[in-house]
């Protein structure tokens, strides 16, 4: 029995200093860019389950502009085989509605290719974080899914058994396949790129498919087809200074601390 393992993946800033301009949008030109953290658990997943089921295969799925391609091959050299890239200017500006749409078009186009046992997700993206992209694309695919999974206990041909995290415990969770899953970080430690994969990443090529390719209209891609509209961005207010208790001493310095806390009621 081999699987055919589908990862999704993100590219997102490499950097938190991301600035917003005059009209509250984004500055994210010229930002540098990287596999989405959370994503690097989602791989590491499907690379362990393709290591210990022989004869699988896994494959990175990514929605995004040219550099995109880039975190594929990053995929490819922490272990997975090849990558498909959703391309096109029509993508831009999607939300996870929209980007959802388009992930469950190409996973189609996989299946029917060849198909799919299993897909996975990162937890959610370090830009939007809305973590709903997974249950999302399962939706629009009419496929089993959870999300919140700390570990794949058991997979086969036709079902998976997941361990899945909640507020007041651990749930165990029977899917019928093919599934989607959301991972956590707790699922597992990814690995390093490897100098094996990552002379494989420079020499694959990856299939592009533009919105026409997956059977999408103009209106149901990008900004076009997104559910909601970010209005206006801005940056958290910056913290005020701290306050620096003087004295002479630790004892002359906790006492006047104690006067500060009674004086503003918090203690």
């Amino acid at each position: 029995m081999a699987l055919n393992i589908i990862v999704c993946v993100k590219s997102t800033p490499s950097t938190v200093n991301v600035g917003v301009d005059a009209d509250g949008k984004p500055k994210i030109a010229g930002v540098p860019v990287a596999l989405n953290p959370f994503d690097e658990f989602a791989v590491e997943a499907a690379v362990r389950l393709k290591e210990s089921v022989p004869g699988s295969t896994a494959t990175a799925l990514t929605v995004g502009p040219d550099a995109a391609a880039e975190i594929l091959r990053e995929a490819i050299a922490r272990g997975a085989d090849a990558g498909v890239h959703v391309t096109g200017a029509e993508f831009e500006g999607g939300d996870s509605y929209a980007t959802s749409l388009a992930l469950s078009a190409a996973l189609k186009k996989l299946h029917a290719e060849k198909p799919v046992s299993i897909v996975i997700f990162g937890k959610n993206t370090s830009d939007a974080g809305a973590g709903v992209v997974g249950t999302q694309t399962a939706a629009w695919l009419d496929w089993a899914s959870v999300s919140a999974v700390k570990k794949l206990e058991a997979v086969d041909e036709t079902s998976a058994t997941v361990l899945r995290q909640m507020e007041d415990g651990v749930d165990t969770v029977k899917l019928k396949l093919p599934a989607c899953v959301s991972t956590i970080k707790e699922i597992n430690e990814p690995r390093l790129p490897s100098l094996k994969g990552k002379m494989a990443s420079k020499k694959a090529v990856f299939p592009r498919w533009t919105a026409a390719e997956l059977g999408l209209q103009p209106a149901q891609a990008g900004a076009a087809g997104a559910g909601a509209v970010v209005v206006k961005a801005a940056l958290p207010p910056a913290r005020p200074a701290g306050l620096k208790v003087e004295g002479a001493t630790a004892a002359e310095k906790a006492a006047k601390l104690v006067d500060i806390l009674v004086e503003r009621k918090l203690i």
